[in-house]
C-alpha cells in the first residue's frame, strides 16, 4: 500500500496539480474577461497556443527560459489590446452582443490556428525541459520542473487575487464589472479598464502556454482541446469568479488524474464533462459568484 502511494498515486496527483495550475491560469483569463466585459472569448485557447509557439521560437533563438516567463506575456498584452480595441469594441454595444462576440472570437481563433499551421507547419514540436532532474520528497520522486510550475503558477494566481481584491486598480476592475455606468460616472476609465483586463487575460493564457510547452507537445490545434477543460473549470467554478476558477481547476484536474489510474484515460474527459452537466443542472450559476460581487 505504501509503495502504491509513493510510486503511483502521489506522482499522479502531482501531475494533476501541475496541469491544474496551468488550467487555472487560462481559466483566470477567461473568467476576468467574462466577469468584466461579459464576453465569452472563444479564441482564448489559440492565444494559449501562441504563447507556447512564442516560447518555442524564442527559446530556440537562445533566450533564457526565465526571461521567457516575462517576455512572452509582455508580448501578448499588445496583441490582446489590439483585439479588444479593433474587434470586440466594434460589436460590443450591438443588441445581440453575446452571439456576435462569440462568433467573432470563434472566427478569430480559426484564423490564428491556420496562421500557426502556415508559419510553423502541422507537425508536433516539443521544447527541451528547462529544469531537469527530480527531487525526493517523503520518499516520492518528483520532477523538478513540475514542482517549479506548481509553485510559480500558484504565486501568479495569488498575485492576481491580491491585485483584484486588495488594490485600487482591482477595486476599479470590480466596480466596472458590477456596474460599468456607475463606475464611469465616478471617474473610472471604463474603456481602458476593459482593454487592460482583456489584454491581461490574454497574457495569462500566453504564460500558461510557456509553462506547459516543455511538458506537452506544441502543435497548431493544441488550444482547441485545452480550452474545453478551461471552459469547464470556469463554468463549474462560476462564470466570472476568480475563487471558483481556482477551486474548480484544482478539483477537476485531480479527478481527471486520479480516475485515469482506475479506468481507461479516454474516460477522464467524459467524467469531467459529466461533472459540468451535473453542475449546470443542480447549480447553474456555478460554485461562486461573479467578479463584481466578489
Amino acid at each position: 500500500m505504501l509503495d502504491y502511494l509513493q510510486f503511483v498515486l502521489a506522482p499522479q496527483m502531482v501531475t494533476g496539480l501541475s496541469l491544474g495550475v496551468a488550467v487555472i491560469l487560462v481559466a483566470l483569463g477567461l473568467t476576468i474577461i467574462f466577469g468584466l466585459l461579459d464576453v465569452i472569448n472563444m479564441s482564448h485557447g489559440e492565444f494559449y497556443a501562441v504563447g507556447a509557439y512564442l516560447a518555442l521560437s524564442l527559446g530556440a533563438a537562445g533566450i533564457d527560459f526565465g526571461l521567457l516567463l516575462v517576455l512572452v506575456p509582455a508580448l501578448m498584452v499588445p496583441a490582446g489590446f489590439i483585439v479588444e480595441r479593433g474587434l470586440i469594441q466594434r460589436v460590443f454595444n450591438s443588441p445581440d452582443r453575446h452571439t456576435t462576440t462569440l462568433l467573432l472570437t470563434f472566427g478569430l481563433g480559426l484564423v490564428i490556428e491556420e496562421v500557426l499551421a502556415v508559419i510553423f507547419g502541422p507537425n508536433t514540436q516539443r521544447p527541451a525541459t528547462p529544469i531537469r532532474g527530480a527531487v525526493e520528497i517523503l520518499g516520492v520522486m518528483l520532477p523538478n520542473y513540475r514542482l517549479f510550475l506548481i509553485v510559480f503558477g500558484l504565486l501568479i494566481v495569488g498575485a492576481v487575487a491580491l491585485v483584484v481584491y486588495k488594490t485600487r486598480l482591482g477595486a476599479m476592475v470590480r466596480a466596472a464589472a458590477f456596474d460599468r455606468h456607475m463606475a464611469a460616472s465616478l471617474g473610472v476609465p471604463v474603456s481602458l479598464v476593459f482593454a487592460g483586463a482583456f489584454s491581461f487575460g490574454i497574457a495569462l493564457a500566453g504564460l500558461a502556454g510557456v509553462l506547459l510547452a516543455p511538458i506537452y507537445s506544441v502543435f497548431p490545434t493544441m488550444g482547441r482541446d485545452f480550452i474545453l477543460l478551461a471552459f469547464t473549470v470556469v463554468i463549474v467554478g462560476g462564470m466570472g469568479s476568480i475563487a471558483g476558477a481556482v477551486v474548480a481547476g484544482l478539483v477537476l484536474t485531480q479527478i481527471q488524474a486520479i480516475s485515469s489510474l482506475y479506468i481507461s484515460p479516454v474516460w477522464s474527459d467524459p467524467i469531467v464533462f459529466g461533472i459540468l452537466v451535473i453542475t449546470l443542472m443542480v447549480r447553474p450559476q456555478g460554485l461562486f459568484g461573479r467578479l463584481g460581487r466578489g
